[in-house]
């Protein structure tokens, strides 16, 4: 694994904002209860519903069903859907799948971790929003996840007049390794020649394992820098990645960061975190795509920990967070329809 001190472009982003001062000792607080417990404690604990601050959209505005669907073995995935009911009569043709990846290291986390960001989509952008509870590590290492998810997007497209949305209309996303999975969602729809995918959103995403990470060619001083930060540090990262990889590969549907080509591959929303230890790799990953020639916005949170988008404490960054998902998705669903005329 390559290190560095803090990096020249980016070691100022992790100053702490003011904001998150006196709710670090709170944050910190949950997190080492949340893993001061076996793994399975852990995964029933994050599942467990808690009740959201009267900004986020309530549970009463979606139609919101679960089912399960069969993937490439036989193992039927589970997936939650969510449309917005003032959605509900209009044409198919103009609706949008926001297929979604959940957070949580490849280890833990289900539906709840995205359910802020998926209400946010299904009612503000009137999408119908997907999201995949794939099977995790370690009982289940790579590329178990990236299969899954693949299988169920190919699902969502065979089943589209079900879901009620538009096949060649589909935003992929997620946040942390659920942005490594919407980007390899991408990356693999391009290899394999499956159409539809407008856009990917990776928020806070997990780009390249360390081991291989191009130090030579991207600043990597957030691995050190905030390698003690709160909502993530660098040993639990690590922790992700040897349950997700124990052997540890340079495959592209582990780290796109490390794909042969990234040309052709559709517009991307990265937003991220700066007192995060993937901050640096977050912004590698849009350097890599804008220099092929791929859309790119970025959006940076100075002095804000991994995973604060789910803070509902810090209520100003995140409703600046969710808002940019939004209205990313508006820009471009309004350019994609552009161009069909």
């Amino acid at each position: 694994m390559s290190t560095m001190a803090p990096g020249k472009k980016y070691g100022h982003l992790s100053a702490m904002d003011p904001e998150f001062v006196p709710f670090k000792p709170m944050s910190d607080a949950f997190l080492v209860k949340l893993w001061n417990r076996p793994l399975k404690q852990t995964r029933a604990m994050l599942k467990m519903p808690f009740p959201f601050p009267d900004f986020v959209p309530k549970a009463e505005e979606f139609q919101i069903t679960e089912r399960t669907v069969p993937v490439r073995d036989g193992t039927e995935i589970g997936i939650k859907v969510y449309a917005s009911k003032a959605k509900a009569n209009v044409d198919a043709g103009d609706v949008v799948l926001f297929y979604v990846m959940h957070g949580g290291g490849w280890v833990v986390g289900s539906h709840g971790i995205e359910e802020i960001m998926n209400r946010y989509v299904a009612r503000d952008n009137g999408a119908v929003v997907v999201s995949v509870d794939y099977r995790m590590a370690p009982e289940f290492k790579y590329p178990y996840a990236v299969n899954d998810s693949f299988d169920v997007l190919l699902w969502c497209k065979g089943n589209a007049k079900e879901l009620g949305i538009n096949p060649e209309r589909i935003i992929v996303g997620g946040s942390s390794a659920g942005g490594n999975l919407a980007a390899v969602m991408a990356l693999k729809a391009r290899n394999e020649k499956v159409t539809g995918i407008i856009g990917q959103i990776l928020n806070i995403p997990v780009t390249c394992h360390p081991d291989f990470y191009p130090a030579d060619k991207y600043e990597l001083g957030s691995w050190e820098q905030n390698k003690d930060a709160s909502g993530l540090s660098m040993m639990r990262m690590q922790y992700f990645w040897n349950q997700y990889t124990p052997e540890p590969t340079r495959e592209e549907y582990a780290s796109p960061l490390l794909a042969k080509s990234l040309e052709g591959l559709p517009p991307a929303l990265i937003q991220v975190a700066g007192l995060d230890p993937l901050r640096d790799e977050a912004l590698a990953y849009a350097d890599a795509l804008q220099a092929t020639g791929v859309q790119v916005t970025v959006q940076v949170y100075p002095g804000l920990p991994h995973g604060f988008g789910a803070m509902m404490m810090l209520e100003k960054a995140s409703r600046k967070y969710q808002s940019a998902n939004v209205n990313w998705i508006r820009y471009i669903t309004d350019s994609y329809a552009s161009s069909k005329l």
